[in-house]
Order: structure tokens, then C-alpha cells, then sequence
């Protein structure tokens, strides 16, 4: 796997061929749930902004949030800082050797601390991120959901076998990163590419037909259909925000006040000074891991001076100024379409 990987991988990641363990824990945390041409711009803009662990963890949550915006799974932004804050306070700002320290950090999982691990430092930790468990669930034709517990321990014991079975010499860093770049590039979750596959004469998948069946596709329920109402609320060439509580939906973002029923829209609405009619825009789905979310925007231009925000969770917005503030990529677009082509009111 090794020799394979320094052959036919992946070697223009910006985060490749580095030992330094902030910029690889970054780059596993961006690459959890996410696909490597999403990450690399995301990932050199974080660079830019919080250069080392200190500044990330000195950096306000606001700053994380805007700078993450767009990603999606804002939790993991979140742990990002809080783990870095714990480095700061608890390890001096430098992280810790093992893949059993790492592991102990927030939003630090064990697959990702023994990347960190394998890549930073050489330790022969096994990982088991989402590509590995595919190529050996073929591999070994491993029944069952990948992502159950049963058969994830299976999975990994599968992984800790091979690399006890390793040479003691074992290049960590390749063998590693060509773990994931076979799942990523060649095992593929469709119409895995066999013929180039350096596994194939032993894939036991390959050998009885059924890289379509393996690895068990996960067990999917319907994805329920949840409504809200968004207010968009203008006044004097600035629109209200509101910042979500840290648990829940959009955790920590600043989004447009939100309500669950027509109702309570009207409620908020009518408390504000109006200057003409509300006015319904069309409504929109976004589709979330379990759920899809149907918004319903309105929108409001009120007369006279904005009222003052009641509390440090709510501010007027500048129309020339909310890419100072980190939204969720639906309201971001709506509020970017709303306001492209036209002069913010005055």
C-alpha cells in the first residue's frame, strides 16, 4: 500500500508533505464529510486567517464560524475551537504524540487522532474514516453496515491486523495516506475502478462479484419534510440577524430570525414599525443528512429608525457588510440574491 501510494497517489493536497500536526488535524476535521476539491479553499483560507493552533484558539467564535461558513456540519467548527483552546490552555499550544492523547481532545475521534498520529509523528496507529472502511469492507467482504457497531469492530480489527502484520519499517505516512486515497480515487463507492486496483488479485469482493453489494449501503429512512419562516427585516440599508444557540440546528451562525409557524412570523412582523406591506418570496428546501427543510422567507421594510437590538444575540446588519458575519449557506445565498443587484434601501 505504501509503495503504491508514493507511485500512483495523491500528492498535490496542500496538506500533504507536511509533519506539522495543526495543519494535518485541520485538513482530517475539513475532510469529515467533505470532498478534497471542497476542502482546499477552505483550508488555505483558514491557514491565512489563524496561521498556528494559538491564533485559531485566540481567534473569537464569530471569526471560526464566518470563516467555516459554507462547509456545512458547523459542530465540527465548534470542536475545532474549543480543541484548540484546549491546547492552548492545557498542552502550551503543542499537540500531543499519541493517537491515545489525541483521541482524548475535543472533536477528536479515533480514526482521526491516528492520522494525526500516523502522518505528524510515525506512530503505527490504524485509521477507519469512511474510504478505509469501503476499501476493506470489500477487501474482506465484510457484511453489514459499515457504520453499525458491530460491524465497525470488525472493520477495525480487520485494519489493526494489517498493520501488526506491516514490516517494521512500514512508511506510516504513505501507508496511511494511501489508504485513503485508494477509497478516494480507485474503490470507489460506484463503479470502483478493479482493473487498477494494486488489492484486486486478493479482494475478495472482486473475486466473488460483488463490488456493487459491499460494502452493505447504509439503511435509509425517508427524509422528513420540516418547515420554517424566516423574517427579513429592513431598515436604513441594514437587515436583522440573529445568532442560534451553540446546540441545535446552525449552532453559533448568525441567521435571519427564524420561527417555526406562520403565526409566530406574523407575531414578530406586527411588533415592527412597518413602512409597506410584507412581502412573501418564494420558498425554498435545503437538504440536510436527515432531514430537508423547507424555508419560507418574508420580507419586511420598516419606517423610521431601526429598533435597538435586544441583546448582544441580535444585530442590524449592513448590506455592504454580511460577509463580516458567518451564515449558514442557505440564508447566505438568499440574502446574496435578494441584495446582487440592487442598492441597498436607504
Amino acid at each position: 500500500m505504501a509503495a503504491w501510494q508514493r507511485r500512483a497517489g495523491r500528492h498535490g493536497l496542500p496538506w500533504q508533505h507536511t509533519r506539522d500536526p495543526y495543519r494535518i488535524w485541520l485538513s482530517e476535521i475539513m475532510l469529515q464529510q467533505t470532498q478534497a476539491a471542497t476542502v482546499v479553499p477552505y483550508y488555505e483560507r483558514f491557514l491565512a486567517l489563524f496561521p498556528t493552533v494559538v491564533d485559531l484558539a485566540d481567534a473569537p467564535q464569530d471569526a471560526v464560524l464566518r470563516a467555516w461558513a459554507g462547509l456545512g456540519y458547523y459542530a465540527r467548527a465548534r470542536n475545532l475551537h474549543r480543541c484548540a483552546q484546549a491546547l492552548r490552555d492545557g498542552h502550551g499550544g503543542r499537540f500531543p504524540a499519541t493517537a491515545a492523547e489525541l483521541a482524548r481532545l475535543p472533536g477528536i475521534g479515533p480514526s482521526t487522532a491516528a492520522a494525526i498520529a500516523a502522518f505528524a509523528y510515525g506512530e503505527r496507529a490504524p485509521i477507519l474514516d469512511g474510504n478505509v472502511r469501503r476499501v476493506l469492507a470489500r477487501y474482506f467482504a465484510v457484511e453489514g453496515d459499515p457504520a453499525a457497531a458491530r460491524t465497525a469492530q470488525r472493520l477495525w480489527d480487520h485494519a489493526r491486523a494489517l498493520l501488526d502484520a506491516a514490516p517494521a519499517g512500514l512508511d506510516m505516512a504513505a501507508y496511511t495516506q494511501g489508504q485513503m486515497d485508494l477509497g478516494a480515487t480507485i474503490c470507489t463507492r460506484t463503479r470502483p475502478d478493479c482493473a487498477r486496483c494494486p488489492l484486486a488479485p486478493d479482494c475478495q469482493a472482486r473475486i466473488q462479484g460483488r463490488q456493487d453489494e459491499l460494502p452493505a449501503p447504509r439503511t435509509r429512512r425517508a427524509q422528513p419534510l420540516r418547515h420554517c419562516w424566516m423574517l427579513i427585516a429592513e431598515c436604513e440599508g441594514r437587515v436583522l440577524l440573529e445568532r442560534r444557540p451553540d446546540a441545535g440546528l446552525w449552532g453559533g451562525l448568525w441567521t435571519l430570525p427564524q420561527f417555526e409557524s406562520a403565526e409566530a412570523l406574523a407575531a414578530a412582523r406586527d411588533a415592527l414599525p412597518a413602512g409597506e406591506a410584507p412581502q412573501a418570496l418564494a420558498a425554498f428546501d435545503h437538504v440536510f443528512t436527515h432531514f430537508r427543510l423547507r424555508i419560507q422567507p418574508c420580507r419586511l421594510r420598516l419606517a423610521g429608525a431601526a429598533p435597538a437590538p435586544d441583546g448582544a444575540d441580535r444585530a442590524w446588519a449592513p448590506l455592504a457588510q454580511l460577509d463580516a458575519y458567518g451564515m449558514p449557506a442557505p440564508v447566505a445565498r438568499l440574502l446574496a440574491g435578494l441584495y446582487a443587484d440592487t442598492p441597498p434601501p436607504r
